[in-house]
C-alpha cells in the first residue's frame, strides 16, 4: 500500500492494512497541526528504545505480533509492565518513560499517534539506526506549521 503524507490536508487510508504491510522501523503516514500518525515495524528481540516525550502524549496500537510495554515516571522506575499483542492499545502520557519490546518471533507491527506532532513530514526510517541518525542530524523535526509545544528535556536512554 502506497502511503503519502499529505498533512495537514484531509486524508483517509486503511491503517490496519498499511500497518501490517509496513516494513520500515518508522514511516510517518500523516502529519496534522495537532497530531501525527506513524507506522512502525519492530524486529524480533528489538525494541522502540527507552524514551520520554515531555510535551507529547502518545497512543500506540498493535496490529501484528506480540511484545511487552514498560512505562514509568523515571528511566530507572518502569513499574508499569504489560504483555501486548494484536488488538492491544497503549497510552503513554507526556513525560512518561516508555519502551515496547518485541518478544515474538515475527515483526511487531504497530501504529502510533502523537499529539502534538513529533516527527518530520513523511519521513521513512528503515532502521532504528536511521531514525537515530536523522534525529542527531536535525532531519526529523516537526514542520514549522504545527502547533508549537515546549518539548525541551526530551531524552532517550
Amino acid at each position: 500500500m502506497e502511503i503519502t503524507d499529505n498533512g495537514p490536508e484531509p486524508n483517509a487510508f486503511d491503517v490496519e492494512a498499511a500497518t501490517k504491510e509496513n516494513t520500515a522501523y518508522r514511516h510517518v503516514a500523516w502529519t496534522g497541526k495537532h497530531l501525527q500518525v506513524t507506522l512502525m515495524s519492530i524486529e524480533p528481540g528489538a525494541s522502540i528504545g527507552l524514551e520520554v516525550h515531555h510535551g507529547t502524549d502518545q497512543f500506540l496500537r498493535i496490529d501484528a505480533g506480540r511484545g511487552t510495554v514498560v512505562m514509568g515516571p523515571d528511566k530507572d522506575d518502569l513499574s508499569f509492565e504489560r504483555e501486548v499483542s494484536d488488538g492491544w492499545s497503549i497510552q503513554v502520557p507526556a513525560g512518561t518513560w516508555h519502551d515496547v519490546r518485541n518478544t515474538g518471533d515475527e515483526p511487531l507491527r504497530l501504529y502510533s499517534v502523537y499529539a502534538p506532532t513529533h516527527h518530520a513530514v513523511g519521513i521513512v526510517q528503515e532502521t532504528p539506526e536511521d531514525a537515530e541518525a536523522d534525529e542527531e542530524a536535525g532531519r526529523d523535526e516537526p514542520p514549522s506549521w504545527v502547533e508549537e509545544v515546549d518539548t525541551k528535556g526530551e531524552e532517550s536512554a
